[in-house]
């Protein structure tokens, strides 16, 4: 082999190292800015993405990116902001709402015990039902935006998964009387032990059961299991699959729950995820399906 040739491999080899090398370092790059944009993304921090390399191409991607995350933080913070302010403002009007309305009520208790006539009687019962209705919202209203608004007011302790949900079914026993609903009860043999709120834990399982009530065609299925997984199970053919998909939406409700605030659920899950768990909703051949999972 001729010198020109030893020349010509040694060039080759010279330049398959020296790319090699640099395929390297782009891909360090590209896992640093990957490592950095997930990590910026998932904390709250105000650093940016920094790497190694000195790659005009992978400087400049990582430039861009530190801007669009400095755009990002910005609407983040102004979102954060705004949303601060519309639950202050939510939570001072429903408590400044309670007032009257709780006059209001004790002066149509005061009206209704008057000799009225017929049509008067009619008319203030309308009016009284409309006025309960608004201060269940407003109830509602206030319970909900203190939930969202205070991420650390959670008391956490030891609680039986099982004998809190045997207390709220309990409490829900004369509605499910009155519902004609027998409610079947599955629970395992073994303590359910996790580590949360007891009053937020009764609250999802109070909101869950009113709404099992409140869709019911007059069964209930109700299973716990070791792994800590609740399910509510109660046929409901007025209900479909897109509106199940929206329970959870604050105000949603549909027709045949007229009389509900549309946030029972909203709070529920709420709380359950401040716990830690997941709050699922499905419908399995006409049947809604409310699941709560408390893993840890």
């Amino acid at each position: 082999m001729g010198p020109f040739l030893w020349l010509l491999l040694a060039a080759l080899v010279t330049a398959v190292a020296g790319l090699s090398i640099k395929l390297h370092l782009i891909r360090r790059a590209a896992g640093e800015i990957a490592r950095g944009f997930q990590e910026k993304l998932r904390g709250d921090t105000n650093t940016l993405i920094d790497i190694s390399s000195r790659d005009k191409a992978m400087r400049e991607l990582a430039s861009e990116i530190n801007a669009e995350l400095r755009r990002l933080r910005r609407e983040r913070l102004r979102y954060q902001q705004g949303d601060l302010e519309l639950k202050a403002a939510v939570t001072n009007i429903s408590h400044d709402l309670r007032t009257p309305l709780t006059a209001i009520c004790g002066y149509l208790e005061l009206l209704q015990g008057e000799e009225l006539t017929e049509k008067a009687e009619e008319y203030t019962g309308i009016i009284k039902g409309r006025t309960e209705l608004l201060r269940t919202l407003t109830e509602e209203l206030f319970r909900y935006c203190v939930v969202l608004s205070d991420p650390g007011g959670l008391s956490v302790e030891p609680v039986d998964l099982g004998a809190a949900l045997e207390t709220s079914l309990a409490s829900f026993y004369a509605v499910f009387t009155e519902k004609g609903i027998t409610p079947e009860i599955i629970m395992p043999e073994e303590r359910v032990m996790r580590r949360l709120d007891k009053a937020a834990l009764s609250r999802v399982f109070s909101n869950l059961l009113s709404n099992a009530a409140k869709y019911s065609d007059g069964d209930l299925r109700v299973e716990l299991t070791v792994e800590g997984r609740l399910s509510f199970a109660n046929t409901c053919r007025a209900l479909s699959g897109v509106e199940v998909e929206k329970l959870f939406d604050r105000f949603y409700t549909v027709e045949a729950a007229r009389k509900s605030t549309g946030l029972g659920l909203s709070i529920a899950r709420a709380l359950a995820e401040r716990m830690g768990g997941e709050l699922i909703a499905e419908y399995i051949d006409g049947s809604l399906v409310m699941t709560a999972v408390f893993l840890n």
